[in-house]
């Protein structure tokens, strides 16, 4: 706060004028150069100590520097994904959501072609997680208008999952959802196949022979034309260990027992 803004001890009649205007325009959430765009010029002038008293009595809330929402709006996913572009909740909190897993993850995960530090919202860690332009794809709405964010659909959260699980969870959990999952052939060839990862697809070619061997013969059928001489782990966390598959050149350091009663036991 400038050591030259005003707080008033009591809301002021512009104060309340621009709290009527958030209500009467259904603003969750801005920017505070967004606002100052969009005000009727009789109600520009002093913007920021408008805005500044408000925040200080309690009305509204600082998401970052320039960056306001309305005390009673809690949608960290929307304000997540608001002020920085090219963001979409993905991994672990897209798993959530998109009801493949239990476990609620306590930091929310954004996926952004922006580079972002990672922060706090509303006291719940954000993690921002840097990918390149070919990897921001399979993207949904949720939601509806302010309300709403980008959220991956459920092959790109599959995809990003086992390419970073280190954000996913564990192993267990993965499993899991991939075998619980409604996947499409189509989806899963072009995300595999912009993500130029040959191990992720060969474990996801591998999963999708033991739990999805009808449904996503199309993509079996693609996963395996990608596999090369290398062997990869299963579980790319875990130790070299476990029995050679070598149709799919994965080594199972979690065996294929294992797997099929992680996928039995879904929580």
């Amino acid at each position: 706060m400038a050591k030259s803004t005003y707080i008033s001890e009591h809301l002021t009649e512009k104060q309340i004028a621009l709290l009527k205007y958030l209500d009467d325009y259904e603003i969750l959430y801005f920017k505070l150069s967004d606002l100052v765009s969009r005000l009727p010029k009789s109600q520009i002038h002093n913007v920021n100590e408008l805005v500044e008293n408000l925040y200080q009595k309690g009305l509204l809330n600082r998401i970052e520097r320039g960056v306001y929402a309305k005390s009673t709006y809690n949608n960290i996913h929307a304000l997540a994904t608001f002020f920085n572009k090219n963001s979409t909740i993905a991994y672990w909190s897209a798993l959530h959501l998109h009801g493949l897993t239990e476990r609620f993850p306590n930091t929310v995960f954004v996926k952004t072609t922006n580079r972002k530090r990672n922060t706090e919202i509303l006291g719940v860690p954000v993690k921002f997680v840097t990918v390149k332009e070919n990897k921001q794809l399979g993207i949904i709405k949720e939601g509806y208008g302010d309300d709403a964010f980008n959220l991956t659909d459920v092959e790109m959260t599959i995809v990003d999952c086992f390419d970073q699980p280190r954000y996913a969870g564990d192993f267990e959990d993965l499993i899991s959802a991939f075998a619980q999952a409604r996947l499409t052939n189509r989806r899963l060839i072009e995300y595999t196949k912009a993500y130029q990862n040959t191990a992720l697809t060969k474990r996801l070619g591998y999963l999708a022979e033991l739990f999805h061997t009808e449904a996503l013969h199309s993509f079996i059928q693609y996963a395996q034309k990608q596999v090369n001489n290398k062997y990869n782990l299963i579980d790319a966390g875990g130790i070299e260990e476990g029995q050679f598959v070598s149709r799919w050149k994965i080594r199972l350091n979690v065996s294929e027992e294992k797997i099929l009663e992680m996928a039995q036991n879904p929580y």
